[in-house]
C-alpha cells in the first residue's frame, strides 16, 4: 500500500477510529491517500475537511472544473494516483472515456471551452513554474469573466492538488481497480 506503516481501518481506536468513520460516511470508502495519514489522524481529519471544502463546497467553479484541474495538475506530475481517481472522477461528469483519455494524453487533443483551456492553462503554470506566475496570468482569468473569488479557488484547487500529488508520489500511495471506484461524487 506505501512506503510507510498504515493502520488500517479494522485496528483504528481512539481518534483515528473516528476519522475513519467519518470520512467512510461522507465518501462511502476510505481512500488510500487519506490512510496514509492514519499515524497522524488529526492531519487525516484536516486534510479531508480541506478536500471537502474544496472540491464539493459551495463555489462558482462546477464540479467539472475543480475535476479538470485535478486531472491536469497530476498529469502534469505525473501522479498515477491522483490521475486515476481524478480521471474516474471527471468522467463521471464527460461520461466519455475516450474523450477523458485523450485528455490525459494531452491536454491539447480535446475541445474544451476557452475559458476552461485558459483555468487549465494557469494550473499548468502553477504547478510546473510558480515562479514565473504573474499578474499578466489574472488578468487572463478575469477576461474569461472569473471573479476574484474563482481565480482565488483555482489556485486553491490547483495548490491542493500539487500537495496531495507529493504526497501520493513522496509515500508510495498505490491504488488498486477497485480502490478507485465507488466513491459519493
Amino acid at each position: 500500500m506505501a512506503w510507510i506503516k498504515v493502520i488500517d481501518e479494522k485496528d483504528a481506536t481512539g481518534k483515528l477510529k473516528e476519522v475513519y468513520e467519518k470520512i467512510g460516511g461522507e465518501r462511502g470508502k476510505i481512500a488510500n491517500i487519506y490512510k496514509i495519514n492514519s499515524l497522524n489522524p488529526q492531519s487525516m481529519e484536516d486534510h479531508l475537511n480541506f478536500y471537502m471544502n474544496l472540491v464539493y463546497g459551495h463555489l462558482d467553479l462546477t464540479r467539472e472544473q475543480r475535476e479538470l484541474i485535478a486531472v491536469t495538475v497530476s498529469v502534469t506530475n505525473g501522479c498515477q494516483y491522483c490521475i486515476n481517481h481524478h480521471a474516474e472522477a471527471l468522467n463521471a461528469y464527460w461520461k466519455n472515456r475516450e474523450k477523458l483519455n485523450k485528455f490525459i494524453d494531452n491536454f491539447n487533443f480535446v475541445e474544451l471551452p476557452e475559458k476552461d483551456r485558459t483555468m487549465i492553462e494557469y494550473a499548468i503554470k502553477l504547478t510546473k513554474a510558480p515562479k514565473s506566475i504573474s499578474y499578466k496570468d489574472i488578468e487572463k482569468l478575469q477576461e474569461q469573466n472569473f471573479s476574484d473569488a474563482d481565480i482565488l479557488n483555482i489556485n486553491l484547487v490547483t495548490a491542493y492538488f500539487n500537495f496531495v500529488n507529493r504526497v501520493a508520489l513522496g509515500l508510495g500511495v498505490e491504488f488498486s481497480s477497485d480502490e478507485i471506484t465507488g466513491y459519493k461524487y
